[in-house]
């Protein structure tokens, strides 16, 4: 009858609500004081216990083999002693917050690491903590859903840059969520290797090699990171359907943002200033890169290896000193639909509806001859050159493949693009 088994459900549902509220009233705080042993405590929970830890300095090397709560009250030290891992978890459903987790080993062939994350490890949130002098600050292996939220983490900086490990190491995992940490000097500051569907958000990654090394990786999100003052900022090859967003990448010594191999993808909204070359694409198809802010590169964009059927829109090209370099054997149309902003453009507007009346031509045959002798760039204006480039456009033998824009804009779309300049400097 239908009242009986509205009954037999409802006293089903109040018969587990009470088994819940069992279960967490059986959960209990072991709380370690300076100069206590975690260890033991780890030992001595439970399944879903707290082990709460006083502020103090302990030589660790712990190993978390169940679901427990590992929390640092008023910021306690766990050192490892520079050997070994300092703490390694095999459980899933780990959390450590709240520490400072110092001074793993430096075996790279061992991985050593501040916190190492085994497969299995699923679910673990590691959140609020310092890894200081660690090899890797995360090792994360096989472990899916796993969230790395709000930690300071740097490497080993006495160590040469090929010596270090990275600060965060995210291999064969799904799902993760890479959210607002602050990593450097360490060799890459996020390596990304076959893990998918994950976020990378608000992070800031700076003087390290790369600011992040990703690679075979699909549908994940990278946006609202900051990379500064590396060799390289960004850098995603080998990849499918990526979002590359509002992303800041400036200052760095090699490219802003790396697209190399590449397809399928929306890199939209960023801004590369400042490094030697913008973004560096290479064997990148069928992908939309748009609204982004590219200016005071070396280079703005360092295109080549049939890098083609990109929709290439509302980008702001402005005071690169070179702003495409180009290699291919033929042109690439580029603003097809809205166009682009060119500083360089020298093209007019009878009409005033903000487009050039001629399409914008990125390399002629001036900027090939500056590529291959560099001290023509002390004759750019003069009378010479300005006649080689007009000869080069009346005549189309002498017209070198390049990067042409057919509805340039007279005014850039980022109104706070004065904000960039000089940015490399800062």
């Amino acid at each position: 009858m239908p009242g009986c088994r509205q009954v037999r459900a409802r006293a089903l549902a109040a018969g587990c609500l009470l088994a819940f509220a069992t279960l967490a009233a059986q959960a209990r705080v072991w709380r370690v004081q300076a100069g206590g042993s975690i260890e033991a405590a780890v030992a001595a929970a439970a399944a879903g216990d707290t082990v709460a830890i006083e502020r103090g300095q302990y030589a660790v090397h712990l190993h978390i083999d169940k679901p427990l709560t590992l929390t640092g009250i008023d910021r306690p030290t766990l050192s490892g002693s520079e050997h070994g891992d300092v703490i390694r978890v095999t459980s899933p459903d780990v959390t450590i917050e709240g520490l400072i987790v110092r001074d793993s080993g430096a075996d790279l062939g061992a991985q050593n690491a501040g916190i190492y994350l085994q497969p299995g490890a699923h679910r673990a949130t590691v959140r609020g903590n310092d890894l200081a002098h660690n090899l890797f600050g995360l090792w994360i292996e096989k472990a899916d859903d796993v969230r790395i939220e709000g930690n300071l983490i740097t490497g080993k900086r006495e160590l040469a840059s090929a010596q270090r490990g990275n600060g965060i190491q995210l291999y064969n995992s799904q799902r993760a969520r890479i959210v607002g940490n602050n990593i450097s000097f360490a060799r890459d500051g996020i390596y990304v290797d076959v893990s998918n569907h994950a976020l990378f958000r608000g992070n800031r990654i700076h003087d390290l090699r790369y600011g992040t090394h990703y690679m075979t990786s699909n549908d994940n999100v990278w946006e609202d990171n900051e990379a500064y003052r590396n060799r390289g900022g960004l850098a995603l090859m080998e990849v499918r359907r990526q979002i590359v967003r509002r992303n800041r990448a400036w200052g760095n010594t090699d490219h802003g943002i790396m697209l190399r191999t590449i397809q399928d993808s929306v890199v939209e909204g960023n801004v590369v200033a400042g490094n030697n070359r913008g973004f560096f694409v290479y064997d990148a198809e069928y992908n939309v890169i748009r609204d982004n802010l590219v200016i005071g590169n070396r280079v703005g964009v360092h295109l080549w290896a049939g890098s083609i059927h990109n929709e290439v829109e509302g980008n702001d090209f402005i005071d690169n000193r070179e702003q495409v370099r180009y290699v291919a054997t033929r042109d690439e149309r580029w603003g097809t639909r809205e166009g682009n902003y060119w500083s360089n453009y020298v093209g007019w507007d009878r009409n005033g509806d903000g487009i050039g009346d001629v399409p914008y031509v990125a390399n002629d045959a001036v900027d090939r001859l500056v590529w291959r002798h560099p001290l023509v760039k002390l004759l750019l204006m003069s009378p010479a050159i300005q006649t080689l480039r007009l000869v080069a456009q009346q005549f189309p033998v002498l017209r070198a493949p390049s990067i042409v824009d057919v509805k340039p804009r007279m005014m850039p779309f980022h109104r706070n693009w004065k904000d960039w300049i000089g940015v490399e400097r800062r």
